[in-house]
Order: C-alpha cells, then sequence, then structure tokens
C-alpha cells in the first residue's frame, strides 16, 4: 500500500527549503503527496519566476525540482475531498515547509480552510507526524503562542534556522541543513548536512 508523506508548501518567503525537503524525500525512494498554497503559488514565482499550475503540475514540479518528480501525487489546495482530507486516508506524516504565520495560526486553531490546513488537522488527530517550519522574523505574540499550542498538539515546530559548524561555503548548503532537520525528525536517511562530531574545527579540516 502506498503510504505517502504530505508536503505542504505555505505562502512564507523560503520555497528553496520546500525544494530540498521534497529532494531529499524523493532522493530516498519515500512517497509524496504535494500540495501547493495559492499564496505558495506567488512567493514560488517570485523567488523563482516558475509558475505552478494545477493542469500543468506535473511539468511545473519537473522544473522546479531541476529533475523527474518521482512518486509524487498532487492535490489542489482548494480539493477538500482530497486523499489527504481524510483520516482513513494512509500516510505516514506530514511538513509544512514554509510555514507561514497564517498557516500556523490556521493548524493551530483547526481552521481547515484548505486542503494544507485540513491535512494537517487531520495528521494532529491521527497522532502521526506534523512538522512545522516556520520563516518568518520577528515572531509576533499571536504566532508564539500558536507555535506553542501545535507542540502541545504533539507537532514539531521547526524554524529555519540553518547551522554553521559545519562550514557552509553556499547558500544551498544552509538550505539542506534545515531539510536535513526536517528529515531527521521524519526519519528518513539522507546526507543533506555535516554532522557535529564533538571534535571543535573538524568540519575546517575536514573540508577540501
Amino acid at each position: 500500500m502506498r503510504q505517502p508523506w504530505v508536503v505542504g508548501v505555505s505562502g512564507a518567503s523560503g520555497t528553496p527549503y520546500a525544494r530540498a525537503v521534497l529532494t531529499g524525500l524523493l532522493d530516498a525512494g519515500e512517497a509524496v503527496d504535494l500540495v501547493v498554497s495559492r499564496a505558495a503559488r506567488l512567493t514560488l514565482l517570485d523567488e523563482t519566476g516558475l509558475s505552478f499550475r494545477d493542469a500543468h503540475w506535473r511539468d511545473d514540479l519537473t522544473s522546479w525540482l531541476g529533475r523527474d518528480g518521482g512518486d509524487v501525487a498532487y492535490w489542489p489546495a482548494g480539493d477538500l475531498g482530497a486523499g489527504p482530507a481524510s483520516g482513513s486516508y494512509p500516510t505516514r506524516g506530514m511538513v509544512v515547509v514554509p510555514a507561514s504565520t497564517a498557516s500556523l495560526a490556521g493548524i493551530a486553531i483547526g481552521l481547515s480552510k484548505d486542503l494544507l490546513q485540513r491535512a494537517a488537522d487531520v495528521t494532529l488527530k491521527e497522532r502521526r507526524p506534523l512538522v512545522v517550519v516556520p520563516r518568518e522574523a520577528p515572531y509576533p505574540r499571536s504566532t508564539l503562542q500558536h507555535m506553542l499550542t501545535l507542540h502541545d498538539a504533539g507537532a514539531v515546530v521547526l524554524p529555519a534556522s540553518p547551522g554553521f559548524y559545519g562550514t557552509p561555503t553556499s547558500v544551498q548548503q544552509l538550505v539542506d541543513f534545515v531539510a536535513g532537520k526536517v528529515l531527521d525528525v521524519l526519519g528518513v536517511k539522507h546526507d543533506l548536512l555535516s554532522r557535529w562530531t564533538g571534535e571543535l574545527g573538524a568540519s575546517r579540516r575536514d573540508a577540501p
């Protein structure tokens, strides 16, 4: 039985994080159900120049990832009758990356205004792993409260905060660090980040 990870892309800035998580899951041979919010389409267009269209989603996904999409099913954000909207639809869990403050609020209060929020609500009620990756600064009190609500409900709140102890030399390495932390939470194997060994300066000595 196919049991995908649901990846929800909301309208926050940070579509490279979504791309890195999607690529990491597909590289690991995982199945993915993808939901791209209406606001995320605008952000994707602004940050990459790429459109994401329901009717041409496979071609647009290939252009975005720079590779064949693999085992990906796509559900329009307005389709509240989609598979991930029901708890009886088998999934392994869900990642919302990047997670906008609006999506955090909607998930925290159970608003279910679109498929992304509904799928996240289903993930929580079915006690499946839910990782939300907020990308905002600074955080107002209301957003911090929504994060705490999600934490208390069982979600993992994983801000897009890259580490520097691996001595990154490119923006992509910083992006991959965050994606790697997401995949760690999901238990998906990857080689996206340099891990701390307990030895100061090891990453600099190992660098080519």
